[in-house]
């Protein structure tokens, strides 16, 4: 690895059989991406590299590539990113032995899954298996049909013991469990959301995987929600909200950092809860390898020097 500053303020980059010119006082997020794959290499002034986006707890869900070409393809963008952890969606479309093949071809580790409810409940047997043949051990309820969401306190118990009792199963197998939320979650109870209602009733096994643009828009602070599942996130839900009535081509949503919520003030609350990983999103993408490359970026740059894999 090497870096060369010139006296034009421009500094070559040669990091992993690549060999690339920029302009320091220029915004670039290449730039920051090709200095983040030097870890450890020093600038004029002695300011240090940050580590490099392979090796912090940065993943993608695969949700936010699913229109972008093949499998085969998403998995590069991700791999392109610098990124080697994913959240799948499900099977992927794909047996077990291909989806492994193709992680395994861009260097790419499975973190979580995103598992229905409904899966669970009539076959968990084949889930536990599809995941354990690629080597994924997180499985995560990603979502609740408006059928299936209770519609009081009671319910709301109720489903999160059930949700206990296939956490506890799935323990049992070596896999952990988590529920991702959205905005219905953040309805109230005599103080308590339903989400907060749900994982009492669960008891410790589940864990939580909060989408923090979701919690936003239910209403709540997402840095002091955080606080309220401490040492029970297993992961955020790393995306950004548009300002009202703005990107409504991509459902309100934005790439990270560019929208309206407070990371200055997220990221070190996410640390103080124990988040193990940063999973970036976006529902609605309208370049999906730009919003990918844009997260891995910001979290590169962000992420607090206690984020570790």
């Amino acid at each position: 690895m090497l870096f060369t500053l010139n006296e034009n303020h421009y500094i070559l980059i040669e990091c992993e059989s690549r060999r690339e010119s920029y302009n320091l006082e220029e915004e670039n997020p290449m730039k920051h991406y090709m200095i983040g794959l030097c870890l450890g290499v020093q600038l004029a002034g002695g300011a240090v590299m940050a580590q490099t986006t392979a090796e912090l707890p940065i993943a993608v869900q695969m949700y936010t590539l699913r229109d972008y070409g093949t499998l085969d393809e998403q998995l590069a963008a991700v791999e392109a990113a610098g990124i080697t952890a994913v959240e799948t969606v499900g099977m992927q479309g794909s047996s077990a032995e291909d989806l492994k093949s193709l992680l395994d071809a861009h260097k790419i580790a499975p973190i979580s899954t995103h598992a229905q409810l409904a899966d669970l409940r009539n076959d968990m047997g084949a889930v536990v298996t599809f995941n354990k043949a690629i080597g994924n051990d997180v499985i995560t309820i990603p979502y609740l049909a408006e059928e299936m969401r209770p519609t009081d306190a009671a319910g709301w118990q109720a489903l999160g013991k059930e949700l206990g009792a296939m956490a506890s199963d799935l323990k049992a197998e070596g896999l952990h469990m988590a529920y991702h939320n959205h905005d219905f979650e953040m309805v109230e109870f005599d103080g308590d959301t339903a989400l907060e209602i749900m994982f009492k009733a669960a008891g410790p096994d589940l864990q939580a995987e909060l989408d923090l643009a979701w919690v936003a828009r239910g209403g709540f602070d997402p840095a002091q929600y955080l606080g309220r599942f401490k040492d029970r996130v297993f992961a955020i839900h790393a995306k950004d909200n548009a300002p009202t009535g703005e990107a409504m081509d991509e459902r309100g949503f934005q790439a990270l950092g560019q929208g309206v919520l407070d990371w200055d003030t997220i990221l070190p609350a996410a640390e103080a809860a124990g988040v193990t990983w940063y999973i970036i999103e976006h529902d609605q993408p309208i370049d999906a390898a730009a919003v990918v490359q844009t997260g891995a970026t910001f979290l590169t740059q962000n992420l607090p020097t206690t984020a570790t894999r």
